[in-house]
């Protein structure tokens, strides 16, 4: 596919039980310039594959978006993820940027919320979580990683907080 239309691609990310996709399911209910999707829909063991980073998955979801946004909207894709997952593939030309954003809490804040929100108890996973949550709050910035820390606002604040970032990258662009 070569799009006639080439639209920023816009990437939510942050570590497991951050509160992303419960964002995007604010985000979901404003009307909006851009399309929002939930990268949970389309996952599959096959795509489990972290030797080589996800990479069919990650280029499913390129392929994909670039084909949405040819209605004349960008896409806003809500899952965990970093730009070198994004900027290494060929299917990056397909967009006139990538941005990314990452969601992140304070430890204690993650760590109820995974437990008590979503009643997860598979130590391994909440240890992962946190460890990338860390990860993204020290490396983020430097990645070119827009952070937004969710401790302390509430999920209004949150998606208006977004909102407003989404709609300023679609208007420099």
């Amino acid at each position: 596919m070569k799009p006639t239309k080439k639209l920023p691609l816009f990437i939510i990310s942050g570590a497991s039980g951050v509160g992303k996709s419960t964002l995007c399911e604010k985000l979901f209910q404003k009307e909006t310039d851009y399309i929002v999707l939930e990268s949970d829909i389309l996952w599959n063991e096959i795509y489990n594959t972290p030797e080589d980073d996800y990479r069919a998955y990650r280029k499913i979801w390129m392929q994909l978006c670039a084909n949405i946004s040819q209605i004349g909207k960008p896409v806003v894709v809500c899952g965990c993820a970093v730009p070198k997952q994004f900027e290494i593939l060929p299917e990056k030309s397909l967009f006139s940027n990538i941005y990314f954003l990452a969601v992140i809490c304070n430890d204690a804040a993650l760590e109820n919320r995974m437990r008590s929100g979503r009643g997860i108890s598979d130590e391994g996973w909440i240890t992962s979580s946190l460890q990338f949550n860390n990860w993204l709050r020290n490396n983020g910035e430097v990645n070119n990683i827009v952070l937004l820390d969710n401790s302390e606002i509430s999920l209004s604040e949150s998606a208006e907080i977004v909102d407003k970032w989404i709609k300023s990258k679609i208007e420099s662009e």
